[in-house]
């Protein structure tokens, strides 16, 4: 990778849209909030919780990450957090921050819904005052749960129905298909709630098709598994569905071997609406710049041309108000445009 590119790599202005916000736990903050929290770890250090990041798979994963959320107690944990994220972000140009959060994994352990939202809402808040970014919240149902357990997240979460955009689907996918959510989908679309879902990451492309057709999703968070299915590649370039893509999470998960061997430049080449995205940062090796800079490092045919393509739709993929769009679609002109002269 040359200097030139790697600097329009991290300069440019981006939006994330695919980050689960307890996966932005950094073991030293985990650590301090187990500490503050009188939470006991099964960890001795923060040198040996990160020497346990090594995943087998999606699962292997899950169960590190939910021990790590049980440090998450009152409504400053989740402030702090989220605002750990946010400084980060920064440092990496995002300007725009599309936060998936999972209420039932703190729910069941006792933690109300109004301590999460409202310690994570004003995160977003600092985050625009403070930061310039803007930002906004996505609630998660867990797919390994039911249907019925997602209905009653969904009605405790409705008071604060004000403070997140959107709902998606996630944790395990294998085993767990998107028709199983059929009924709670319709209900959120019904209150105007934007509706994503996790799809093609593990589960095979008819998992995406679902997500399509049974639940209507207005993005597609992953969908790699997509090039599987040549109907499904034409269906999505069609619709211009967006995918957030999340390349070192692909890699730490065991979606694909080593980098070299992702395959974003084909979703490129067929047209598709890919995103960068960085999923678990903490847990899977970098945030967005970091997911950038391995990506193209690691597949020499991506370019600048790529690199704005991806900027551009993560923007165009985004939930925000289109004067938002316009407006950071004019600062990545402007980022590139010395290097088009």
């Amino acid at each position: 990778m040359t200097p030139a590119l790697r600097t329009l790599l991290c300069s440019m202005p981006k939006a994330e849209l695919h980050m689960h916000i307890e996966g932005s736990l950094e073991p030293e903050l985990i650590f301090a909030l187990a500490q503050r929290n009188g939470v006991a770890l099964p960890y001795a250090s923060v040198e040996a919780l990160r020497a346990a990041y090594a995943f087998t798979d999606l699962q292997s994963f899950l169960d590190i990450y939910y021990a790590g959320a049980s440090v998450l107690l009152h409504e400053q944990d989740f402030y702090d957090m989220a605002w750990a994220y946010f400084l980060r972000a920064r440092a990496d140009n995002v300007v725009h921050a599309e936060l998936f959060f999972d209420p039932q994994t703190h729910t069941e352990r006792g933690v109300p819904m109004a301590t999460v939202i409202q310690g994570l809402k004003r995160a977003c808040d600092a985050a625009q005052a403070e930061l310039g970014i803007s930002a906004g919240l996505i609630l998660c149902f867990l797919r390994h749960l039911s249907e019925d357990a997602a209905f009653q997240t969904l009605d405790d979460a409705l008071p604060y129905r004000q403070h997140f955009i959107g709902v998606g689907l996630d944790s395990s996918e294998r085993g767990h298909p998107p028709e199983k959510f059929a009924r709670v989908f319709a209900r959120c679309r019904e209150l105007g709630l934007h509706v994503v879902a996790h799809a093609g990451e593990e589960g095979p492309p008819e998992y995406i098709w679902n997500a399509l057709d049974v639940l209507k999703v207005e993005r597609i968070d992953h969908g790699v598994r997509c090039l599987e299915d040549p109907a499904l590649v034409q269906r999505l370039a069609q619709d211009r569905m967006p995918l957030t893509v999340c390349p070192l999470s692909n890699v730490k998960l065991c979606v694909y071997a080593q980098m070299a061997q992702h395959r974003l430049p084909e979703l490129l080449a067929a047209g598709l609406c890919a995103t960068v995205n960085s999923d678990d940062p903490a847990y899977f090796g970098g945030y967005m710049n970091d997911n950038f800079i391995a990506t193209f490092e690691a597949l020499p045919q991506l370019g600048a041309q790529d690199a704005y393509r991806l900027a551009a739709n993560s923007f165009d993929a985004s939930f925000a108000p289109a004067g938002d769009k316009a407006r950071w679609r004019a600062a990545l002109d402007a980022c590139f445009a010395p290097s088009a002269a």
